[in-house]
């Protein structure tokens, strides 16, 4: 308002859990970002409440996941029932080598506290809540938004901005952009209650419960004895009747009953939510980044919406860091549309087969649903419908940044190129604990470390010297960068099915770029040139 044109590096548009961790990201490497929010504080409720294993791994790198552990619920099992009888239960996988449950179930208004309070200590991330942005222009070298607020309207310039504005986007309209895709009828109402009730920490869905006739419940148990309740509307119910607090007291008292409550309880919160599969044809026009509900809409079912746009958030956080640091060319950031929205496609085509088991688009698909649940009652080829198919982390097989993928069939086990890396319990801490802040190489060695490779990992530290190495089974002490780790029980060859001689190159994010069962020094260079955004 002073006429101060500070051109700011990074503008992110809402304070919600994906702009906040975008925000994260970026202080990790330095970068000072300043994030935009139309409210005047946290968004209330339950909201977005199941985080997924690697979203706590996303929590763990930006330096937030402390508070995250200390508050949240960690769970492992789902029951599905049909007219009061269990018919299936979902097991998530989980062992003693991952250091994170498989899903944590936490309120939003927390997961919004604590990021934020973790972005006040980087230093590097500023806010200014109540304004709104009102136009927004794009141009090759930068952007610049029309921010009102309480003591006026002004121009802000920033070299690119996230838009993390949430899935009524206006930055998305005011750049003429339209979300593409399918919307469902099924309408469901989120209420949060508070009540003494003793059932564990688990999911549970009802089909045709005696308190919803046809449709469907959902609860899950929260911090601070607040359960969430998920409850679908009837056809032709009317939304806005649906949404009356005397219409909710009534159908939660219902349900509450149905499960065997007896006790008090007090409505918290509630708002209601229809299941839609859409997306941007793309994520970034010029210098604007779409991350989130900004950039995609899927339906709650299978708890991918937060976890899905936090991973968003992790991926052009590091990509955008290392071109503003100068580490990279801004072809990196041409990589981030087809990674995220590849992986926007593969939770539609999950998302949407529970979404149609969920609220049932026709006649036809609901008499496909009662037939499978039916069925389920007695026989177990049936129970597999009920299956919510829950978020697993997305494979980055077709990324511009994953070249060598055919190096693969090499392999007999372990990730696979573009995969999430996996986890191993070492001593008292985990193979993850080791890797670092940029790329990672993972060399697997027979306790000695092969000096063949000491050419090529030269090359690699020119090109990018954040370059941590990391020799799986070395015995003896290791100069920097190489850094060893035991291996004596051999757990981290056979989760990777490697053999002295392997090499894995870990992303940031950690995805594997790419693995080598014999290094291949073009191969390996020519995978990092691309991690970074230049022409090998």
């Amino acid at each position: 308002l002073d006429g101060d044109r500070t051109t700011h590096p990074v503008v992110i548009v809402g304070a919600g859990p994906v702009g906040m961790t975008a925000a994260l990201t970026l202080a990790k490497y330095g970068v000072r970002s300043l994030v935009l929010d139309a409210k005047p504080t946290f968004n209330d409720g339950s909201r977005a409440t199941c985080i997924a294993r690697q979203s706590f791994h996303i929590f763990e790198q930006v330096g937030a996941v402390d508070a995250f552990l200390a508050k949240s619920l960690g769970w492992t099992t789902g029951r599905s029932y049909f007219r009061g009888r269990e018919i299936y239960r979902l097991t998530m996988p989980d062992s003693e080598n991952e250091k994170f449950r498989p899903m944590y179930n936490l309120e939003q208004q927390y997961t919004e506290q604590f990021l934020y309070d973790a972005c006040v200590a980087t230093g590097r991330v500023d806010f200014r809540w109540q304004s709104e942005v009102t136009g927004t222009d794009s141009r090759a070298d930068g952007v610049t938004l029309t921010v009102a607020s309480p003591q006026g309207t002004y121009p802000l310039a920033a070299a690119w901005v996230l838009a993390a504005d949430g899935a009524r986007s206006p930055i998305r309209g005011q750049l003429g952009l339209r979300l593409r895709g399918d919307n469902y009828e099924g309408r469901y109402v989120i209420a949060d209650v508070k009540m003494d009730h003793a059932y564990p920490t688990e999911r549970r869905a009802f089909f045709d419960p005696a308190s919803n006739p046809g449709g469907t419940v959902l609860m899950h148990k929260q911090p601070d004895d607040i359960w969430r309740v998920d409850y679908q509307l009837r056809e032709g119910e009317d939304p806005d009747e649906a949404v009356r607090e005397e219409t909710i007291r009534a159908r939660v008292g219902a349900i509450l009953a149905d499960i065997g409550h007896d006790g008090r309880w007090e409505l918290e919160w509630w708002s209601i939510y229809t299941a839609n599969t859409l997306a941007l044809d793309d994520y970034r026009h010029g210098r604007v980044v779409f991350i989130g509900d900004s950039a995609h809409i899927v339906p709650i079912f299978g708890v991918r919406g937060l976890n899905n746009g936090l991973a968003d958030a992790q991926n052009i956080g590091w990509k955008l860091a290392a071109v503003l640091n100068g580490e990279a060319g801004e072809a990196l950031i041409d990589s981030y549309s087809p990674e995220r929205r590849g992986a926007t496609l593969d939770v539609f085509a999950n998302a949407a087969k529970s979404t149609r088991f969920m609220t049932p688009p026709t006649r036809g698909f609901a008499l496909m649903r009662e037939a499978a649940l039916s069925l389920a009652l007695s026989e177990d080829f049936a129970r597999g419908f009920a299956n919510p198919r829950q978020m697993q982390p997305y494979t980055y097989a077709a990324s511009p940044l994953t070249p060598f993928p055919r190096r693969d069939a090499g392999f007999k086990s372990g990730p696979v190129s573009g995969a999430a890396m996996r986890n191993v319990r070492l001593g008292d801490g985990f193979l993850t604990d080791h890797m670092g802040d940029g790329f990672t190489l993972l060399a697997f060695t027979d306790g000695t470390w092969p000096s063949a490779l000491d050419d090529m990992v030269a090359a690699m530290l020119r090109r990018h010297p954040r370059l941590r190495v990391v020799a799986i089974g070395l015995a003896a002490e290791a100069s920097e960068p190489v850094r060893a780790l035991a291996d004596p029980s051999a757990a981290v060859a056979e989760a990777y099915g490697a053999v002295p001689g392997s090499l894995y190159l870990v992303r940031p994010d950690l995805h594997v770029a790419g693995r080598w069962k014999e290094a291949v020094a073009d191969e390996v260079l020519a995978t990092l040139d691309a991690g970074l955004g230049r022409p090998s």
